[in-house]
């Protein structure tokens, strides 16, 4: 199995995903952007990809998904063991202590969305970061 330079964005705001994905490109990160509404497609697109012997060096998780909300999506991630490895941090509006604690006990980033563009970029090049701390980076 291997990690291709590809983040995979698990949040059903189209405007969020857009802004997120403008903001990688205005810091030059050359990675490939696959897209998921909610935590079941983005199981869905997972497992395609274990199929294909190709993993993302990220995810990038919205708490308040459809479907299947943000902690479960991340339960089942880390509880598969071909998709553990691969470094989650999470892109939320929600402020609530809760999310945060969970996430933290988890040992997962977690990133409240900025309002602004330029607070966009800075936390994207923060979460690329996470692409090249696991296993030596690219």
């Amino acid at each position: 199995m291997r990690f291709e330079k590809t983040v995979l964005l698990i949040d059903d705001d189209k405007d969020d995903l857009e802004m997120l994905e403008d903001a990688l490109k205005l810091i030059k990160a050359d990675h490939q952007v696959i897209e998921a509404g909610d935590g079941l497609e983005a199981i869905k697109t997972l497992e395609l990809l274990v199929s294909q012997e190709r993993l993302p060096c990220l995810i990038v998780l919205d708490v308040n998904l459809p479907k299947l909300d943000g902690k479960q999506t991340f339960l089942a991630i880390k509880s598969n063991n071909e998709l553990r490895h691969i470094p989650i941090v999470i892109f939320s509006t929600s402020r609530n202590a809760m999310d945060r604690i969970f996430f933290e006990k988890h040992n997962t980033a977690y990133f409240v969305k900025p309002v602004n563009f330029s607070d966009f970029a800075s936390t994207a090049s923060q979460m690329i970061d996470a692409c090249y701390h696991r296993a030596g980076g690219h």
